[in-house]
């Protein structure tokens, strides 16, 4: 039965973050057929007048297995609860083929228009293919595919210098299979590990996840919210996130509308806003007059000596209040007998 959590979609999503700022895009259940059909399966795709002189800085901080993107990159998926096997193989190379003339299409298309918005109906026959060299094939996997491996002539079989990613020979292409419960523990690979089923990987992934866009700055929280629900020992891990999207939106409430700041602060309790934050922290993006409005005056004052708590106000609001005898008390006699006749009193 098909897991009910949307890992692909997920997945992509995180891919979408890794190839923010990279000359690549990522489209997630990309449009492969003339009638309307989504499938899973991710295209990275690099970015139109993007330098290939760019690619080995934008290449170098990327995870396992990813070092040889090319232009067209077409990547199928397997989650915790999906196995990948020679069918799941088979499909890949079909969503290759249909893409390869899919992307052909449009690029004999580009001098009208860059990129149609709608599936374009092919003439009889694709006078030209784009070269197989500008696409690549891989397969993710969270689990090893001991099957798959069975099913493979050992010659067909090329591990790669990283643990956990292989190049096999299926059929004519050659397929790139990162298997996430085998990788080398290295922050460059948490996005990987993010969708690992390990514990201890799970963790590391979250711990070390570096978000590149504003919008997955929640995904940490999101994945880390699921595996609590699927293993239990993940309640420690959910509340440092917790606290960590906590100092986020702290850092970030000043962009959220009034509407947004008032649904966030009633979603939140109280403890769980303030839980391991320093004062500076708790009062960071309130303004002077929002922090002092909470406090009443006795708050406001304490901690303050005489002078600074009467700087700035004029005389007349120094004494404000005092009975006539309070104004008195503490004046030399003869300044005040002095003052009395220089005024005619």
């Amino acid at each position: 039965m098909r897991d009910h959590t949307p890992w692909h979609r997920l997945f992509g999503i995180a891919l979408t973050d890794l190839f923010t700022g990279r000359p690549w895009r990522v489209e997630l259940e990309k449009e492969l057929a003339l009638k309307s059909q989504r499938l899973d399966v991710l295209i990275i795709e690099r970015l139109p007048g993007a330098a290939a002189v760019t690619e080995a800085a934008a290449l170098a901080e990327l995870p396992d297995g990813l070092e040889n993107l090319t232009a067209h990159n077409v990547l199928s998926y397997k989650s915790k609860q999906e196995a990948l096997d020679g069918w799941a193989m088979e499909e890949l190379i079909g969503h290759y083929v249909t893409y390869r003339k899919l992307a052909s299409i449009q690029a004999a298309a580009a001098p009208a228009t860059a990129r149609p918005a709608d599936p374009v109906e092919p003439p009889a026959a694709v006078e030209r293919l784009l070269p197989e060299a500008a696409f690549r094939l891989y397969a993710v996997a969270t689990r090893h595919p001991a099957k798959l491996f069975t099913q493979l002539a050992p010659s067909a079989q090329h591990p790669t210098a990283w643990p956990g990613v292989y190049d096999l020979d299926w059929g004519s292409r050659r397929i790139r299979l990162i298997v996430l419960n085998a990788l080398a523990e290295d922050p460059r690979n948490a996005p990987w590990e993010l969708f690992a089923s390990e514990l201890d990987r799970i963790r590391y992934g979250l711990a070390h996840y570096q978000p590149r866009s504003p919008a997955a700055h929640l995904l940490p929280y999101h994945l880390a919210n699921i595996h609590r629900l699927e293993l239990p020992n993940m309640a420690y891990t959910l509340d440092d996130f917790k606290l960590d999207t906590y100092r986020m939106l702290i850092d970030d409430f000043h962009a959220l509308s009034l509407e947004e700041r008032q649904a966030l602060l009633e979603r939140m309790d109280v403890a769980d806003r303030l839980r391991g934050l320093d004062a500076e922290e708790r009062l960071r993006g309130l303004d002077t007059e929002e922090i002092l409005r909470r406090l009443d005056p006795q708050e406001r004052l304490r901690g303050l000596d005489p002078a600074e708590r009467l700087r700035g106000l004029d005389p007349e609001e120094r004494l404000r209040g005092l009975e006539p005898e309070e104004r008195l008390r503490g004046l030399d006699p003869e300044q005040v007998k002095a003052w009395l006749k220089r005024t005619g009193h």
